[in-house]
């Protein structure tokens, strides 16, 4: 059976562009977005019942929402924004108050809040004010302001053959504000500790943050993002003529015979052939590698430079207790443990509230070994790790449910020297365009990377198709 993924126009008119795409998650769904305002005749194809992907929440047996991941929004995005101002969404972002906050074994607590004032002052009194760290440490830091903040995007990229730990160290910056405050930092962007994430990434980050007042402060979904975020982008797809169907596996890429370097249609897991005149494919990296026909690989450096990158594996923790253990209503950091950043929902998140008790969500990273183990091993882990931190309020708490979710494939690895291999969002195959995190961009693996490059991949399609 064979599907044609083109749709005509009224009696008259001409026959409508076409384009197929492939994945439903943020990247996906955004180039969706942006290809049928435009007029073309889009069809997505979701492998899973559920859109969103690495942002994708469900609700349970007991009607309570599951989020893949902890997820929040910074003030350094910019095309999230814009694309959830055209969907009216925008409004449902609940902005947190302005600092971030550590906390470490034994209830210790040290933060850091900005100030009011042109950057890069914004953060000066955060940073000298804090009586964590010595006074030698603060120096050190210091030192290391100048690349920081005035770095230009040469001196970032010659430094993707270092991790950021090496770059770290060559600064001479202290080893304690290594451990406690750039540990978790590195584990919340990309899942990776210090010594093994590209020093290029955590610099291209943070030169942001300093250079931008705003840049870091942080807000969460006033619900799921199934209702206010990835949803929205699907009704409007929808409400624009296209098609969104979830179930539908991609088994296989068909090359035109006749030209090699065009796509010629997909075939699905059961059978059907779809075809159309374009095709843009934002999938995880993995997935994406599993679909390359072997002859481009062959032929195509661009196709065998993916081999270079790999994926992250994540998971995500989230508990129920029985009764409040934190007072927190804001993203929280600790580099004691494996929680290196996570959330109280029952304060965060007025739609997760949980009848004035806790509900934490937390990212489990590294998830190297600890995916490995257990749902039960995995969630002692991480409930001792909250009671370290919460040593008086989780005494005597209990926990009333559990949920472990686990993404082995996730975000791209962006270890040293890999940045050169990440690829543009459009390819040597004239009618083949990428969208995702891994594609170039400058916000890499995030919310905010995923919808730049589904914008960025409908933005090329549509010059290389000439439509307006």
């Amino acid at each position: 059976m064979e599907t044609l993924a083109r749709q005509n126009k009224t009696a008259g008119e001409n026959q409508k562009q076409t384009v197929l795409v492939v994945g439903g998650g943020l990247a996906g769904l955004t180039a969706a977005k942006y290809l049928s305002e435009a007029g073309l005749g889009v069809t997505l194809l979701e492998k899973r019942e559920v859109l969103g992907g690495k942002v994708s929440a469900w609700k349970d047996a007991e009607g309570d929402w599951i989020e893949t991941g902890l997820h929040a929004f910074f003030g350094a995005y910019e095309e999230i924004y814009t694309l959830m101002r055209e969907l009216g969404t925008y409004q449902h972002i609940d902005w947190k108050k302005h600092v971030l906050t550590y906390t470490l074994e034994g209830g210790e607590r040290f933060s850091f809040a900005t100030v009011n004032l042109p950057s890069p002052f914004h953060l000066l009194p955060a940073a000298f004010k804090n009586r964590y760290f010595t006074l030698a440490e603060r120096l050190t830091l210091v030192k290391a302001l100048g690349p920081m903040l005035f770095g230009t995007a040469k001196y970032f990229t010659s430094q993707d053959k270092y991790s950021y730990e090496q770059w770290h160290t060559r600064w001479g910056i202290s080893k304690r504000m290594l451990k406690k405050m750039f540990l978790p930092m590195a584990l919340a962007l990309k899942f990776l500790p210090p010594d093994e994430i590209s020093a290029k990434i955590v610099l291209d980050v943070i030169g942001i943050f300093l250079r931008q007042n705003k840049a870091s402060r942080m807000g969460l979904l006033k619900g799921s993002p199934t209702e206010l975020l990835t949803g929205p982008i699907a009704d409007f797809v929808r409400q624009k003529g296209g098609v969104v169907r979830t179930g539908a596996k991609v088994k296989e890429v068909l090359l035109d015979e006749a030209d090699p370097h065009q796509i010629a249609g997909i075939v699905l897991e059961d059978g059907e052939k779809v075809t159309a005149d374009n095709y843009l494919f934002a999938l995880p990296m993995h997935n994406l590698k599993r679909l390359i026909p072997e002859k481009l690989y062959e032929t195509e450096p661009f196709f065998a430079n993916l081999k270079n990158i790999q994926s992250v594996p994540v998971i995500s923790v989230q508990l129920w207790l029985d009764r409040q253990v934190s007072y927190e209503d804001n993203l929280l950091f600790s580099p004691d443990g494996f929680i290196p950043v996570y959330t109280d929902m029952g304060n965060s998140n007025p739609e997760y509230s949980h009848d004035g008790k806790s509900r934490f969500h937390c990212c489990v990273a590294p998830a190297k070994e600890l995916i490995k183990k257990s749902d039960e091993e995995i969630i002692e882990t991480v409930w001792g790790n909250l009671q370290s931190v919460f040593p008086d309020g989780s005494r005597d708490a209990k926990i009333e449910k559990a949920v472990v979710v686990r993404i082995p494939w996730s975000v791209y690895n962006p270890a040293p020297g890999t940045d050169k291999y990440r690829p543009s969002q459009e390819t040597p195959v004239k009618n083949l365009w990428l969208a995702g995190g891994y594609t170039h961009q400058k916000f890499y693996d995030s919310m905010e990377g995923a919808v730049s490059s589904g914008k960025l991949a409908a933005q090329k399609l549509l010059k290389a198709a000439r439509v307006s």
